[in-house]
C-alpha cells in the first residue's frame, strides 16, 4: 500500500482538530514565550548592534516567590472513612484507612512528590496550568505520577476547567520509534500494520526550546481517554496505526489532575503570572539598554587631537605618554590637544528603572519585605512570621487550588488501588510485641470486598516547614516542657489543648497527639502493674494473717489453678 493511500486513524484526526484549536489560541507560541522570559532568555529575536543585552529578571523573582509561598508546607495525604451506615464495618474501615495512609506516605516519598508538586505549581504560575498524569505499576501496586505540559493535553471541552466532566481527553507523547514498534508487537499488531509506523519530526510545538531537538528517531503516540457507563476507557494510536483499541479500565476517574493558577471564565487552562508581566519586563530591558548605551557614549571624556601637529601619534593612546608637537609651544597645546567633558544623563532614567521593578513587584505582592527582605537580627521571629502570613493572604486562592489538586490526585490513587487489586491489596502494618515492647512490620492483605465497600474521603494535611516556622515550633515545645505539660498529671490538659488546636497550626499537633497517646498507654501499663502488685500484697497479707486451715486451703487452690488452665487449653 502506498503512503498516500493510508488513512489517518480516528484518534489522530481528533488530535489534529484539537491541535488546530490550540494553534488558533496561540497556546504553543505563548508557552515558548512564557518560559523564555521566566528562564531569562528575554532578547530572543531582537536585532541590535552596539547594545549589551542587559536585563533585570524580576519575572523569575515574582514567580519563584509565589511558588515557594504556596509550597511552604509539607503535604501529606490522609484517607478517612465516611461509611457510617455499617457500624460493624466502621472499625475495619478506620484500620484500612490507617494502612492506606502509610502506603500513600511511602508512595509520596519514593516518587519524590514534593519536587513534582513544586514543578507542577511552577508550570501553573509560568504557563497558566500544571498537569499530573497518573499511570499504575501493577507489580508494585503503586501509582506512577508524571508531569505533563499543557501543550501535550487536549480537552474535549476547552471551555470547562473541571477535568472529571470532560467528554474526552487527548494526551500526546513523544516516544522512540523502537519503543512504539515494540509496544505494537506486544499488543498483537500484525507485521503489515507495524510497517506503517513511521518516525516523524513533529516536534516543533513541543514545550521548551531543547525539546525541539531529538537525538533518536521519535514518533508521536496519541492516547484518548473517555468515560463510558461510569468507567474510564482508553485507546492508543499513531498516525496510521491503532496500537490499542477501546479498553475498559474499570476506573471511575480520569487519571489526570490539573492546577490553574487563576481561573478564567470560559477557559479550561486558566491564567498564569508571566503573560502580563512581559510588557513591563521588555520596557525595563529597553530602558536599561538605552541607559548603558548612553553611559558608554557620554559618561567618559573624549580626546580631540590635531594629528598633523603631533610627531609621535601613538603616544596619544599611552597612559602617561610624552606627546611631541611640531613647532608648537606649551602655551599653544590646547590648540593641538583637548577633551570634551562628559554629558550628564537625566536622573529620570534610574528612577524609571527602579519604579518599573519596585511597583511591578509590589503590585504582584512580591516586594522585598514580603519575599523575606526583613533583617532577622532586627525583627523578632513572630514579627517575621506575621509579615509572611500577611503576604500569604493574597495567595489563598492558589493555595486552595493546589490543595484541591492534591486531593484529586489522592482520589485517583485510591481508585486505582481499589480497581487494580482484585485479589486484595497488600499493606504494611506496624505491631508492638507485648512482651518486649519492640515494634515490627507485618504484611496484611486487605480483601477486595473491603476496598470496594470502603467509602473513602480524602483530606490533605499540611505541616509548616519554613525556618521561622521551625523556630516557632521549637519555642512552643520548649514552653510546654518548661510548663510541665508532659508530666503524667498534666497529660489530660495537654490533650485537650492539642485537640482544640487547628490542623494547620504551627504547633506539630498530630505528632504531639501521638506522643500523648503513647504516654497514656505507658501510664495504663504502669497502673495495671501497680494494681497487680497491690492485689498480690493484699493476698499475701491475708495469707499471713489467716489460720492454718485457711492457709492450707489457699495453697491448694493456687496449685489447682495452673492444672485447670492446662485442661482448658488442651
Amino acid at each position: 500500500m502506498d503512503l498516500k493511500e493510508l488513512r489517518e486513524t480516528d484518534i489522530w484526526k481528533l488530535y489534529e482538530k484539537g491541535r488546530n484549536f490550540m494553534r488558533m489560541r496561540n497556546v504553543f507560541s505563548d508557552t515558548d514565550k512564557n518560559y523564555r522570559f521566566y528562564n531569562g532568555n528575554q532578547w530572543e529575536g531582537a536585532k541590535i548592534e552596539g547594545i549589551e543585552q542587559a536585563q533585570f529578571n524580576f519575572i523569575e523573582t515574582i514567580v519563584d516567590h509565589k511558588v515557594s509561598t504556596i509550597n511552604s508546607n509539607l503535604w501529606g495525604i490522609n484517607y478517612s472513612s465516611e461509611n457510617f451506615e455499617n457500624r460493624e464495618f466502621r472499625r475495619t474501615a478506620e484500620k484500612t484507612c490507617e494502612l492506606l495512609n502509610k502506603k500513600a506516605s511511602k508512595v509520596w516519598e519514593k516518587d519524590n512528590m514534593d519536587d513534582k508538586i513544586r514543578e507542577f505549581s511552577t508550570d501553573s504560575a509560568v504557563n497558566d496550568e500544571g498537569i499530573i498524569y497518573v499511570d499504575y505499576d501493577t507489580e508494585k501496586q503503586n501509582p506512577v505520577n508524571e508531569i505533563l505540559s499543557k501543550n501535550d493535553v487536549q480537552y474535549g471541552n476547552e471551555n470547562n476547567s473541571d477535568i472529571q466532566s470532560q467528554p474526552y481527553i487527548i494526551i500526546k507523547q513523544r516516544k522512540s520509534y523502537i519503543e512504539i514498534e515494540k509496544m505494537a508487537r506486544e499488543k498483537g499488531i500484525s507485521e503489515e500494520k507495524i510497517s506503517f509506523i513511521y518516525a516523524d519530526k513533529d516536534n516543533f510545538e513541543e514545550a521548551g526550546e531543547d525539546s525541539k531537538y531529538e537525538k533518536e528517531e521519535m514518533c508521536t503516540l496519541i492516547t484518548k481517554l473517555w468515560m463510558e457507563n461510569g468507567t474510564l476507557h482508553y485507546a492508543k494510536a499513531v498516525k496510521y496505526v491503532e496500537i490499542k483499541e477501546d479498553t475498559d479500565t474499570g476506573l471511575h476517574y480520569y487519571p489526570l489532575t490539573h492546577f490553574n493558577w487563576k481561573s478564567k471564565k470560559g477557559n479550561s487552562r486558566g491564567e498564569g503570572e508571566v503573560r502580563y508581566l512581559i510588557p513591563n519586563q521588555i520596557e525595563l530591558n529597553k530602558t536599561l539598554a538605552r541607559s548603558l548605551l548612553s553611559i558608554k557614549q557620554n559618561a567618559y571624556p573624549q580626546k580631540i587631537v590635531n594629528i598633523s601637529k603631533i610627531q609621535n601619534q601613538s603616544a596619544v593612546k599611552q597612559v602617561g605618554g610624552i606627546i611631541k608637537t611640531n613647532d608648537q609651544t606649551v602655551d599653544d597645546v590646547k590648540k593641538v590637544f583637548g577633551y570634551v567633558q562628559p554629558a550628564q544623563m537625566s536622573g529620570d532614567v534610574q528612577t524609571l528603572i527602579q519604579n518599573l521593578i519596585n511597583i511591578t513587584r509590589e503590585l504582584k505582592n512580591a516586594s522585598d519585605v514580603v519575599t523575606g527582605g526583613a533583617d532577622p537580627e532586627k525583627a523578632s521571629g513572630k514579627a517575621i512570621l506575621a509579615i509572611q502570613n500577611a503576604s500569604k493572604q493574597p495567595m489563598n486562592k492558589q493555595l486552595s487550588g493546589l490543595k484541591s489538586s492534591i486531593e484529586d490526585l489522592a482520589r485517583i490513587w485510591l481508585d486505582m488501588w481499589v480497581v487494580y487489586t482484585p485479589d486484595g491489596m497488600v499493606l504494611e502494618d506496624t505491631e508492638t510485641d507485648p512482651q518486649t515492647g519492640e515494634e515490627y512490620t507485618q504484611l496484611i492483605t486487605v480483601p477486595e470486598s473491603v476496598m470496594s465497600e470502603l467509602q473513602g474521603t480524602v483530606k490533605v494535611d499540611i505541616t509548616p516547614k519554613s525556618a521561622f516556622d521551625r523556630y516557632a515550633q521549637e519555642l512552643s515545645l520548649e514552653n510546654l516542657l518548661k510548663g510541665g505539660y508532659f508530666s503524667p498529671e498534666m497529660l489530660p490538659q495537654l490533650k485537650l489543648y492539642l485537640e482544640a488546636l487547628p490542623d494547620d497550626s504551627t504547633m506539630p499537633k498530630q505528632k504531639l497527639l501521638e506522643i500523648v497517646e503513647k504516654q497514656e498507654e505507658e501510664q495504663r501499663k504502669i497502673a495495671m502493674i501497680k494494681a497487680k502488685a497491690q492485689m498480690m500484697q493484699h493476698r499475701a497479707s491475708q495469707f499471713l494473717n489467716g489460720d492454718v486451715e485457711t492457709q492450707a486451703s489457699q495453697i491448694s487452690q493456687a496449685q489447682q489453678q495452673p492444672q485447670e488452665q492446662d485442661i482448658e487449653e488442651n
